[in-house]
């Protein structure tokens, strides 16, 4: 897949090339117009971040217990793409053989590389459900998940299919939580996204943050904009999907990697629903800064590739999508990455501009800045009982882990030009037991 088209590349250069002769004539003009655009960006997503997590406040919790299912329960495929993954096999075969589900009536997907024999070992050497296939994917490229998981679905037998990683832990009722939701949806729903929960967040500050970020994404924000009927960018795992809707939508974009974002998109230009469930899948957070900057530059990355194919016809967009939901895409792709860039910037020029005695634009920085952390404290706070409460330390040190996602955002671009397909895979299995009282 391109990202850009040749008509998009060639816009891209004129505007490189106007903002470079514009930069030797005008400097100043240029660096101060930079900021401005970024500032705006920051204080506009901010703003709709403050916005969803205060509707959020008004929505009345779901019961957490699914309804049970009566009469003929449909066969379920579970797909889960292995790859250099032998540590977390035994873990995850633990966690389906676990899963409230009638064994007859569960397809179970182990989706393998061929030249990954250390992982085709393990999965050989573990108890999985019965009728659980062991498949081997043919050589091909780009050997991504999305590819895999295409594959699995070619060869998958049930009517609704969820997604896991290898790391993953699902509730045992999580199943029924979604297929209860399909059944008792009354609009058109292409995909259920059960909530992703990190059972190692006392393992590191970086895994706590993690953690933080997503108690407030699953608890938050995705189950407001599911209300509102806004577009989902899904979570990668644990999500659930109607399967002849799914292939309806052309299944995943192999070259993408954060095909998640991608298909949450095609979902709701198609004009299918998705929706939230309470039941929560356990994984595994990144404990170093290494493992999380590479993660999150992949996500980035994704999300700019997402939006230029997004925005190779913006009308049509705005047609599929109505001007709430393209907003909200635009808030979730473009806003995730420009706010990604700008946090270190700003948080240095708020402290340049003190030291130099220039306090009146300080106070707009820093209430822009304040008004991010204030939101996500008081969301980390109000997070159920299910995501974990971080703790007051994870809360106050907000400053010094955001700026972070400014190396990874750079990152992301540089990728993007020299390796757009590449995928920095987060290693799992280092945390070999979920926690006791997680």
């Amino acid at each position: 897949m391109r990202a850009l088209l040749p008509r998009q590349g060639l816009w891209l250069r004129r505007i490189a090339a106007i903002l470079g002769i514009a930069g030797i004539i005008a400097p100043l003009v240029i660096l101060l117009g930079t900021t401005g655009i970024l500032f705006a960006g920051f204080a506009a997503l901010t703003l709709w971040r403050i916005a969803i997590i205060t509707f959020s406040f008004a929505l009345k919790r779901p019961n957490t217990q699914p309804p049970a299912p009566t009469g003929y329960l449909p066969i379920y495929t579970v797909m889960v793409a292995l790859y250099d993954e032998a540590a977390a096999v035994p873990g995850l075969a633990k966690a389906l053989c676990a899963l409230d589900w009638p064994e007859t009536r569960l397809d179970v997907l182990i989706l393998m590389e061929q030249g990954d024999g250390v992982t085709q070992a393990a999965a050989a050497a573990v108890r999985w459900p019965a009728g659980t296939r062991r498949l081997v994917l043919p050589p091909g490229s780009p050997q991504t998940k999305p590819r895999a998981l295409n594959f699995g679905l070619h060869h998958a037998r049930g009517r609704y299919v969820c997604i896991y990683d290898a790391e993953d832990r699902p509730g045992p009722s999580q199943l029924k939580a979604a297929f209860a939701a399909f059944e008792h949806a009354p609009d058109p729903l292409a995909c259920v996204q059960a909530p992703l929960v990190a059972f190692n967040r006392r393992q590191s500050w970086i895994a706590a943050h993690w953690s933080l970020e997503y108690a407030i994404q699953f608890s938050r924000l995705l189950p407001a904009q599911a209300r509102l009927g806004l577009p989902i960018l899904l979570g990668g795992t644990s999500n659930h999907f109607d399967a002849q809707v799914l292939r309806q939508l052309g299944a995943w974009d192999a070259w993408n990697v954060t095909e998640d974002a991608d298909l949450g998109i095609r979902i709701a230009r198609l004009g299918y629903g998705t929706t939230t469930i309470d039941v929560p899948t356990l994984e595994e957070a990144p404990e170093t800064l290494g493992v999380w900057t590479a993660q999150r530059s992949r996500w980035l990355k994704g999300f700019i590739v997402t939006w230029l194919v997004l925005m190779r016809n913006p009308a049509e967009s705005r047609r599929r999508l109505g001007l709430g939901g393209l907003l909200t895409v635009h808030a979730g792709l473009l806003g995730t990455v420009l706010t990604s860039l700008a946090h270190a910037p700003l948080l240095a020029w708020c402290a340049a501009s003190l030291a130099m005695g220039n306090a009146g634009w300080v106070g707009a920085g820093l209430a822009v800045l304040f008004a991010g952390y204030g939101a996500t404290f008081v969301a980390g706070l109000a997070a159920p009982p299910w995501a974990g409460r971080p703790r007051l330390t994870t809360l106050l040190t907000l400053p010094f882990y955001w700026p972070l996602h400014s190396i990874a955002a750079i990152r992301a671009i540089y990728g993007l030009f020299h390796a757009p397909s590449f995928w920095a895979k987060t290693p799992h299995g280092l945390t070999q037991a979920v926690p006791a009282g997680h």
